[in-house]
């Protein structure tokens, strides 16, 4: 009798695999909505401060993701304001939380989805929105009937490059919210820990290959998606 793919994981490891992927799925989910927005208005606003906030939206980018956390850990630690104000009025705790590692995860791949549908949203042709606007159509038409739909390549294949950046990231979420086995130990963090135990070494690299094969199948995805998305949108 065959056995399940995943058999050769211990349940730790089974564990560490499903946090890491129900982690990136939070941080795509609840950073996508505005990172479309942040490039939206980054590509198309002119307005005093913009390169301040270039800047400031691509800062995960070039600081170590130590610094991510530790900024992370002042602001929404239970003794930071934010922190405080959640666990004070709604019972909320994000620090050493699944939430947590979600939130420094989401951080961290913000950027990376900002610059890819910037870059969509830098390559559309002023003269279809100007086309729609002469026909009578309003800005949220030409958004949404125009805009959008060209777009969608580089949100879809940003949104699964980030997922797959997010399966990796490590630092801010140590950091932040800890490394807890079965509620914060993703799989980078399991990783860790394996190299950490005396005769780990078989079960760090399991979960190597396993971190390898997620972030290829990623990449691959991403550009599979671009493509079909653009022959769709331009058939």
């Amino acid at each position: 009798m065959t056995g399940s793919p995943m058999d050769f994981l211990t349940p730790a490891e089974l564990d560490a695999l499903r946090l890491s992927l129900r982690v990136a799925l939070a941080a795509v989910a609840a950073t996508l909505p505005l990172a479309v927005l942040a490039a939206w208005i980054l590509a198309r606003g002119r307005f005093p401060g913009r390169g301040f906030l270039d800047g400031l939206v691509h800062l995960p980018l070039v600081l170590p993701p130590v610094v991510v956390g530790y900024i992370l850990l002042l602001a929404f630690g239970v003794r930071g304001p934010i922190g405080h104000w959640l666990d004070a009025a709604f019972g909320i705790r994000l620090v050493f939380t699944a939430n947590g590692a979600s939130l420094a995860t989401a951080v961290m791949i913000f950027p990376l989805m900002v610059r890819a549908v910037r870059l969509s949203i830098e390559a559309l042709d002023p003269g279809l929105d100007e086309a729609a606007r002469t026909l009578g159509a309003g800005p949220l038409d030409r958004f949404l009937t125009v805009s959008l739909p060209l777009m969608l390549p580089g949100i879809l294949s940003g949104a699964v490059v980030a997922f797959a950046a997010s399966l990796g990231e490590f630092g801010a979420v140590i950091t932040f919210a800890a490394n807890v086995p079965g509620e914060t130990q993703t799989l980078p963090l399991a990783i860790y820990a394996a190299t950490q135990t005396p005769g780990g070494d078989a079960a760090a690299a399991r979960l190597a290959g396993i971190s390898i094969a997620l972030a290829l199948a990623g990449l691959v995805l991403s550009e599979w998606l671009a493509r079909r998305v653009r022959r769709m949108v331009g058939g």
